[in-house]
């Protein structure tokens, strides 16, 4: 009976140990690819995840792993799970659970709930119906004044990113009209030069051809004069 009892409760273990959430799994997944460590990667001692470039990460990773590829909606997600963003120069985010090398202990991360205390809120229903709601509205606005909250600062720092990287781009784009104005000029003073040698040439030629009178050259008739 008592071995029964621990082979059961082995059983169980092992259970807990495989159900982490398979969206903590996904993620894991990604980070862990060598791969991906270009778009995404941990950071230098593996406490946390950074997501390099968003664009390539929304466009490629998120559709192979979640069939979507809404990047704002990735981050609200983590936010469920306890993740934090700690960089505000980059997209890195942290949780306590999540590192790198321990993946059993994604087990340990779980979902926040939106009613920490179902209980309690039922036993406040029953007692003070109005307070209660009063009470739950509050809280639904609190909540969800925390949520638009995380996703504005989201929004904020994207734009952020996107005027930085519109800025890199303005200048490149100015670096090479430049260049192709340098070019173009380049072009143009190679042919008139080439123009003037032309002209020059023709005139040179037209001069040692001497002068000529009724289309005879004044050479040859100077030639006649002095044989006669």
């Amino acid at each position: 009976m008592i071995l029964m009892e621990e082979c059961d409760g082995q059983k169980g273990n092992l259970v807990k140990k495989a159900s982490a959430p398979p969206f903590l799994v996904k993620t894991y997944m990604m980070v862990e690819d060598p791969a991906t460590d270009e778009v995404v990667s941990w950071n230098h001692d593996g406490t946390a995840f950074v997501v390099w470039r968003t664009a390539e990460f929304a466009r490629d990773l998120l559709p192979a792993f979640f069939k979507h590829c809404n990047f704002s909606s990735f981050v609200r997600q983590l936010n469920t799970y306890g993740f934090r963003k700690i960089a505000t120069s980059r997209w890195e985010f942290c949780n306590d659970m999540f590192r790198k090398g321990e993946r059993d202990q994604l087990c340990e991360i779980h979902r926040r709930k939106a009613c920490s205390n179902k209980t309690q809120l039922i036993a406040q229903v029953q007692s003070a119906p109005t307070l209660n709601n009063q009470s739950s509205g509050d809280d639904d606005r609190r909540s969800s004044s925390t949520s638009s909250s995380s996703e504005l600062t989201t929004l904020i720092d994207e734009n952020k990113r996107l005027k930085q990287e519109n800025g890199i781009l303005n200048s490149k784009l100015a670096i090479m009209k430049n260049k192709c104005k340098e070019l173009l000029d380049l072009v143009a003073r190679c042919d008139g030069e080439k123009l003037e040698r032309k002209k020059e040439e023709t005139i040179e030629g037209k001069i040692s051809e001497g002068p000529k009178l009724f289309g005879v050259r004044l050479e040859v008739e100077s030639k006649m004069e002095s044989k006669r």
